[in-house]
C-alpha cells in the first residue's frame, strides 16, 4: 500500500504535547508541512512551546472534525 503525499497533504500530530512529538512537529514545521493540529489525551486547548500556531485536541476525532 502506498502513502500518497502532496503539496495538499494536511498532517495531524499524535502525541505533540510530549518532547519527542515536539520535536518532530517542529521539524516537520521547518520542512514545510502543513501540521494542522496536534492530539494528546487530556491536554486539548493547551499550546506547545514553539508550536503555539497549532491547536492541540483530545482525540483525533475531534481534530479531524475541526
Amino acid at each position: 500500500m502506498s502513502v500518497l503525499v502532496g503539496f495538499g497533504t494536511r498532517l495531524v500530530v499524535q502525541g505533540m504535547s510530549g518532547s519527542t512529538g515536539a520535536f518532530h512537529a517542529k521539524g516537520a514545521v521547518e520542512y514545510g508541512t502543513n501540521v494542522v493540529a496536534g492530539v494528546t489525551p487530556g491536554k486539548g486547548g493547551t499550546k506547545v512551546a514553539g508550536l503555539e500556531q497549532i491547536p492541540m485536541y483530545d482525540t483525533v476525532d475531534e481534530a479531524v472534525q475541526q
